[in-house]
């Protein structure tokens, strides 16, 4: 078996430039697994573990979405730029410039499994398989799991989160502290975070731009134009075989993934008991398992015994 490499560059979108990370062997014709991450705002690197998946399978593909990481900024773009629509076009483009459009799976993360399940909606001809992982069907949806999840956080915990919204000061320390007792529950239950998580978290921080226009502050406090949009009715037109992965404790709840489940004619839903919203950090044996069979099982041969990265 030949050596994996890693590629390393741009491709042009538009007036600007996406950047991408390819790691695959020379010797194989396998799909490309295709990886978008979540945010909209953050970066690949609290997914590059997934890599390892190109040991024996088909080529890795990571890429950061337009706005943040290795490709371009528009810091002063207008809020209107940032749609779902654009990021679409991007992951067409990535697809066609790197000629990869005939033969690739989809995997999608949180933001990106929302795009992800847009993308496999328009039925492209090269896409084999799909997996949506930790991801809400509708930020609707979210936000009332949101007010769940909230409700259930320590004493005065959320009393001053709203306060704090309320007053529109969502900057302030006493803020941030109690929004990480939100995180350190539903995000990411690993104490200390994996550096490639703090990576992604960094980088987003850095330029915020994408995330807050969007998303919002935060994950629970969502104020951006995404706010009403979801993918609900596009799901009956996926064809291809589908995975979806959550996290027991995820702040995807199930109210929020169970309609990919249900819509989707050919998907399969896994829980992963000791996860929240990064069963792939938090689980990666299991995570190994069970994307690895799914992998097999739509033609990227002997992926079950690839061994990924948790840190």
């Amino acid at each position: 078996m030949a050596p994996t490499h890693t590629v390393k560059g741009t491709v042009p979108f538009r007036d600007y430039e996406t950047w991408y990370h390819i790691t695959g062997r020379a010797d194989t014709d396998l799909p490309a697994l295709v990886v978008v991450h979540g945010g909209p705002g953050s970066t690949h690197d609290y997914l590059i573990g997934l890599t390892a998946f190109a040991e024996t399978g088909g080529p890795v593909v990571l890429y950061d979405q337009l706005g943040n990481g290795g490709s371009t900024h528009l810091p002063d773009a207008d809020p209107e730029f940032w749609t779902p629509e654009l990021f679409d076009d991007e992951l067409h483009n990535l697809l066609d410039r790197l000629a990869i459009a005939d033969d690739y799976i989809l995997f999608g993360q949180s933001w990106g499994g929302m795009l992800a399940a847009r993308h496999a909606a328009e039925r492209p001809a090269g896409l084999r398989g799909l997996v949506i992982a930790n991801s809400p069907a509708s930020y609707p949806l979210w936000l009332s799991e949101m007010d769940v999840l909230r409700a259930q956080l320590p004493p005065g915990v959320d009393e001053t989160l709203r306060r704090h919204e309320a007053a529109g000061t969502t900057d302030a320390d006493e803020y941030l502290e109690a929004m990480l007792v939100f995180y350190a529950r539903h995000v990411c239950r690993l104490d200390p975070w994996p550096a490639e998580m703090m990576a992604s978290y960094i980088e987003a921080f850095a330029d915020p731009t994408v995330y807050r226009t969007m998303n919002g502050p935060n994950e629970f406090h969502v104020i951006g134009t995404l706010r009403d949009w979801g993918v609900i009715d596009r799901l009956p037109d996926i064809e291809v075989p589908t995975l979806v992965i959550s996290g027991r404790h995820d702040e995807a709840t199930p109210v929020t993934v169970r309609p990919f489940h249900e819509l989707i004619p050919n998907a399969r839903w896994e829980i992963f008991e000791n996860s929240s919203h990064v069963p792939h950090l938090e689980e990666p044996e299991r995570f190994r398992e069970v994307l690895g069979a799914f992998l097999d099982s739509v033609g990227a041969v002997g992926a079950r015994t690839t061994t990924v990265s948790g840190g």
